[in-house]
């Protein structure tokens, strides 16, 4: 079928993993209702993009099997988009198609790298891990099965180390919820920023909103794009795609999937559930779409 003749979908779905789709907790696909509901979705035409800081791996291991399961077909518009928009591939029943296309300019100093490698090894192992899979960013993620508190007491620590080998390297940093620190020249490379299982470390000029650029990019290769769009998410960088969305004059759904924390003021609709996570995901977002699709 040519792209000319897909007629244009009602909405599209840009949608963090950690959260909406993939349990904090456990790191699966708890709630089979998602995996079915966003796969009767893409069968039926709906663009739907995984934007996230995880890596293609995850997507691959934990992501696309229970797609698959729940009948994932072959002519759907899914990607992912990973690294926060510096990795993206296709998903087809088979898996990602092809090699990952992987921004050539987005890359922490390895000196850092490795220095961040170690310290996860020895100072705070059984605590935090250092991801492998990642091309282009630093994931540092809590351990599974640790309780939440002993996690955040060793992030908030390990977050300011980070900070300070950055800085000894000469770049200007922003650590989120902190403060801005700038290099000789006032300016900022990196960003650190902690979520609720994890602290990624990346690039400024990363983010959701490259990653919902990167999606759209990609979509508009295989067929006309919604004028209407859903996302959601469990942190308040998730709300990027979001604005990113808006401001180019796109209709936007946010859902806020986070246990705590204020609501920001959007000048787009932002929902919430008295649940959190994939069951807030499942309750209110991606079973109401789908059932109004009519394809359940």
């Amino acid at each position: 079928m040519s792209s000319t003749s897909i007629p244009q979908p009602p909405f599209g779905l840009l949608l963090d993993v950690d959260g909406p789709i993939a349990s904090p907790v456990t790191r699966h696909v708890d709630t089979p209702s998602i995996a079915e509901d966003i796969s009767r979705m893409a069968n039926a035409g709906i663009p739907v993009a995984f934007n996230t800081g995880r890596s293609l791996d995850f997507i691959a291991d934990r992501v696309i099997p229970p797609l698959v399961a729940a009948g994932l077909g072959e002519h759907a518009r899914v990607y992912s988009i990973g690294e926060k928009g510096a990795v993206w591939a296709p998903i087809t029943p088979e898996g990602h198609r092809g090699s990952p296309q992987i921004d050539p300019e987005i890359s922490l100093p390895t000196t850092f790298v490795a220095q961040m490698r170690e310290l996860t090894a020895t100072e705070y192992a059984g605590r935090i891990f250092f991801d492998e899979t990642k091309y282009t960013m630093v994931s540092l993620e809590m351990v599974p099965g640790i309780p939440f508190d002993d996690y955040f007491a060793a992030q908030a620590t390990i977050d300011h180390q980070a900070l300070d080998r950055l800085r000894k390297l000469g770049l200007g940093v922003t650590l989120v919820g902190d403060s801005d620190y700038p290099d000789a020249h006032g300016e900022i490379q990196v960003r650190i920023e902690p979520t609720v299982i994890s602290t990624d470390i990346e690039l400024v000029h990363t983010g959701k909103a490259l990653g919902a650029r990167r999606a759209l990019d990609a979509f508009a290769t295989s067929g006309p794009l919604p004028a209407v769009w859903y996302t959601a998410g469990d942190s308040p960088s998730d709300y990027a795609m979001a604005d990113w969305l808006h401001a180019h004059d796109y209709q936007v759904t946010h859902l806020d999937v986070r246990p705590r924390g204020p609501v920001p003021e959007k000048p787009y609709r932002v929902i919430t559930h008295p649940g959190v996570f994939d069951d807030a995901s499942a309750a209110i977002l991606l079973h109401d779409l789908a059932t109004g699709l009519g394809v359940h």
